[in-house]
């Protein structure tokens, strides 16, 4: 298992002293936030949104992720810019930091949502949308299952990444928080990027 949340977490949980147990959601971020709401985590790494920020307290952002475009093989879609045009169907994942990015956005393209990753690429696959519109590292990742396909130069912008906590833990946050800024300053949250071998993903600045 590898990736810079499972790293982050093994390192805040090695620096509190007490075990590190990683909760699997894969492949569902509204999962994941159910599971928060019941208790089922302590700390998650994911998209910062101000919608998920009503619901959960955020450390200072990580690392930011470029949003990015997949299209298939053979698509008239060239650019970015070719994509919000009417009659455009862009594939999204439901309750995602792509699908809060994207539908505010994009003015004139219409959205195909499904609830997972897998289920936003097989949108694709099957014709059903012309573009998914995600994270890089999701695009390029997931892209060998479409041969032919290809991630588009450029980003529309990027999504901010954060520690997440369930609200109340006032302790909790505040540790949280130097955590973070601790692990940007002493390059590990660097260090978990380039052990994961993301594409697309840099630390973000320090506040």
């Amino acid at each position: 298992m590898k990736g810079v949340g499972f790293d982050l977490g093994k390192e805040l949980a090695r620096r509190m002293g007490v075990p590190f147990e990683p909760v699997l959601y894969p492949g569902s971020i509204g999962a994941l936030l159910d599971g928060g709401k019941a208790g089922k985590w302590d700390v998650a790494f994911i998209g910062f949104t101000p919608e998920r920020a009503e619901e959960f307290d955020f450390a200072p952002v990580h690392l930011e992720v470029e949003f990015g475009y997949l299209v298939p093989g053979g698509s008239s879609i060239s650019t970015i810019s070719g994509v919000d045009r009417p009659g455009v169907r862009v594939a999204l994942q439901e309750k995602s930091g792509p699908e809060f990015f994207f539908t505010r956005t994009l003015k004139n393209a219409v959205f195909v949502r499904a609830p997972s990753n897998p289920g936003a690429l097989e949108a694709l696959k099957s014709g059903k949308a012309d573009v998914w519109g995600s994270i890089k590292p999701i695009l390029f990742e997931l892209s060998n299952q479409l041969p032919g396909s290809r991630v588009l130069d450029g980003r529309p912008g990027v999504d901010p990444h954060a520690m997440a906590m369930p609200k109340g833990r006032d302790l909790g946050l505040a540790y949280a928080r130097q955590f973070i800024e601790d692990a940007k300053s002493e390059g590990l949250v660097k260090a978990a990027i380039e052990r994961a071998g993301v594409r697309g993903v840099v630390v973000a600045p320090l506040k």
